[in-house]
């Protein structure tokens, strides 16, 4: 894990431990902050539309002309109303259960939930980590936009396909000390 951090210009001996298990633990980062924060989580929804890909994406095993979902969230503190986490996902329509996809697009859940929720079988793969500046990321948080953010992408495989690749920002000075 160490290899793989530290090619992608990010050296663990420099984060929190928090900070590393966020980044580097396929658990669902909802349960994972509700438990650090003491707070519920709520989903804040940006953006969610359904498009046709221009471009390949070979993560998730796609062609152009498919149709993916993109969706962009905040994690948000439910009393705090704290934003923990940015978060872009592409989702893969077509390889869901349609209950599930109906759930994605009309509710305010976290996607962890409701894959608990529907007994979705999942599989994590970690496929990237980075640090960058926050630029237009900077509004939600409160922060410069030259102020860095840690990120992690991962892959989620059902039924041995991927079917959502996720990317997840936070503040470089997020959770870097005792709550």
């Amino acid at each position: 894990m160490q290899e793989t951090l530290t090619s992608k210009h990010l050296e663990l001996l420099n984060l929190s431990p928090f900070q590393r298990i966020l980044l580097t633990t396929d658990g669902t980062l909802t349960q994972i902050l509700e438990a650090y924060l003491l707070e519920k989580i709520q989903l804040v929804k940006l953006s969610e539309k359904v498009v046709i890909i221009t471009k390949s994406i070979p993560a998730l095993d796609l062609d152009i002309g498919t149709q993916v979902i993109e969706r962009k969230i905040l994690l948000q503190g439910k009393i705090s109303l704290n934003n923990f986490i940015y978060a872009e996902s592409i989702i893969v329509p077509e390889r869901l259960d349609n209950r599930l996809n109906s759930k994605l697009m009309e509710s305010q859940e976290p996607m962890g939930r409701l894959w608990l929720e529907h007994k979705l079988e999942i599989f994590k793969e970690i496929i990237d980590s980075a640090i960058e500046p926050s630029e237009d990321l900077s509004d939600y948080f409160n922060i410069a936009r030259k102020d860095k953010m840690l990120s992690r992408t991962y892959r989620v495989f059902s039924n041995k396909r991927p079917v959502i690749m996720i990317t997840e920002k936070f503040p470089k000075n997020y959770f870097i000390e005792e709550v």
